[in-house]
Parts: C-alpha cells; sequence; structure tokens
C-alpha cells in the first residue's frame, strides 16, 4: 500500500468532517454544501467525492464515529453481561463531547435512540411483562429529550446533577438504577 497516500487521504477525511460540524453548529444540514465544505477545508470537490457519496454519507460516517466511540464506554459491561446503568458515565461522556453529541441531534439520529440503553429484562419483571415496547419507548424518549436539552443549556449541570433528574422521574423503580454510581 501506499503509505503517503493513505496519509493524505486520512487527513483529507479529518478536515472534511471537522469542517462539516463547524459548519453544521452553523447551518442546518440542508443548507451545507459540498462546495462549502471544500472552500473551508482547502480541498477540492474531487477530493470530497473520492472519500464519501455525498453530505448524508458524511452524515452517517459521523454518526457511525459517535455510535463506535459511545459503544466504548460500555465495552466492559456488554462483555460480561452485565447493564450498569450508569448514566454518569453517559452524562460525562457528553459533557465531554457536546459539539459532536450537538451535531449527532442536529443530525436527527436522535429517534434511533443509538445512545440509549434499555434493559428489557429488568423491565420485563418490573412491568410484569406489559407493554413492555411502550415503556421502552417512554424511556428512551423522555431520556434523549432530557440529553438534547441539557446540550442546548449549555450543559450547566453536572453529570451527577443529571444522574438525579433521571431517577428522580423513576421514584419506586430503584432497581433501574441499583448498579450506578451513587
Amino acid at each position: 500500500m501506499n503509505t503517503p497516500n493513505n496519509r493524505r487521504r486520512k487527513e483529507s477525511r479529518e478536515k472534511i468532517e471537522k469542517v462539516f460540524v463547524e459548519l453544521l453548529q452553523q447551518k442546518e444540514l440542508n443548507q451545507v454544501s459540498v462546495s462549502d465544505i471544500c472552500k473551508r477545508a482547502g480541498l477540492n470537490r474531487t477530493t470530497f467525492y473520492a472519500n464519501y457519496p455525498d453530505i448524508y454519507g458524511l452524515a452517517d460516517s459521523i454518526r457511525d464515529k459517535l455510535e463506535t466511540n459511545l459503544s466504548t464506554l460500555y465495552h466492559e459491561d456488554a462483555e460480561t453481561g452485565i447493564n450498569s446503568h450508569d448514566y454518569i458515565k453517559l452524562f460525562d461522556h457528553i459533557l465531554q463531547n457536546q459539539i459532536f453529541y450537538r451535531t449527532y441531534f442536529k443530525l436527527g439520529y436522535d429517534d434511533n435512540y443509538k445512545i440509549v440503553t434499555y434493559d428489557i429484562e429488568l423491565a420485563k419483571k418490573h412491568f410484569q411483562g406489559r407493554f413492555i415496547r411502550y415503556h421502552m419507548e417512554f424511556f428512551k424518549s423522555g431520556l434523549t429529550k432530557i440529553i438534547k436539552l441539557w446540550l442546548e443549556n449549555g450543559c450547566r449541570e453536572t453529570p451527577e446533577d443529571m444522574f438525579e433528574i433521571i431517577k428522580s422521574e423513576y421514584q419506586g423503580r430503584e432497581e433501574f438504577f441499583s448498579h450506578a454510581a451513587k
């Protein structure tokens, strides 16, 4: 393989992604053009299209990176088969990566709920197996909206405060948070 070209391609992709994220802080996705990105990144359109099929392919690439990054947070839990419900860990990650999460939500991926986990087995026990899909949707939608509001407000509350807010909405159901940091 031609190492200098691989390095150059990687650098080009990084520039494109960085500029794209910057532009999304100022514009909506449908207002960002390949020309805007190339102009700000100092690259030509051919370079863009050699790396991404279009703006939406670039957006998908950004989303995949975030979801991969996020999955490493809970990698140990997945290996041991434990669902820690450690929302402080999630809020810490969001606090440290605010621009990335703002971008993720701005791209409209929040309805996929890839950043929110839900323990279906625990819910089946607690709700006697009834209406689990509704409970799951309610929880994931609520948590996603709380995360978005926290980001919109500049993450002024601490991750611990955010965890307390979540817990307060589930009073009487402490087992949903029993393995989380107290």
